[in-house]
């Protein structure tokens, strides 16, 4: 069993920058692949970045490579996404999910999801 909280959400103004931390509890955080994914008013959850349970692979999300990066810090059980230049479009509430299956990490198939922290991007 894992549970996660994630933090660091706020309003922001255009072309500024969060970072983003997911905190999971459980002595088997670092056999876990993690995953972050936004849900904006009115769409559906939309994956935004993975990262495998060594750190070594991640994946993104077109709309966000090169301005997104997904880190984690296995000694403090945390997974970090530090979005710079943010858009308004990046508007939505971020969640971040777990699972020891890393085959689709683009797919909200995540075994544990966290409740989600809101991001305002401000035009």
């Amino acid at each position: 069993q894992v549970q996660l909280v994630e933090s660091g959400g706020g309003l922001v103004q255009a072309g500024g920058s969060l970072r983003l931390s997911c905190a999971a509890s459980g002595h088997t955080f670092n056999r876990y692949a993690m995953g972050w994914f936004r849900q904006a008013p009115g769409k559906g959850r939309e994956f935004v970045a993975a990262i495998s349970w060594s750190g070594s692979s991640t994946y993104y999300a077109d709309s966000v490579k090169g301005r997104f990066t997904i880190s984690r810090d296995r000694a403090k059980n945390t997974v970090y996404l530090r979005m710079n230049s943010l858009k308004t479009e990046d508007t939505a509430v971020y969640s971040c999910a777990a699972d020891t299956n890393w085959s689709q990490p683009r797919r909200p198939m995540y075994d544990y999801w966290g409740q989600g922290t809101q991001v305002t991007v401000s035009s």
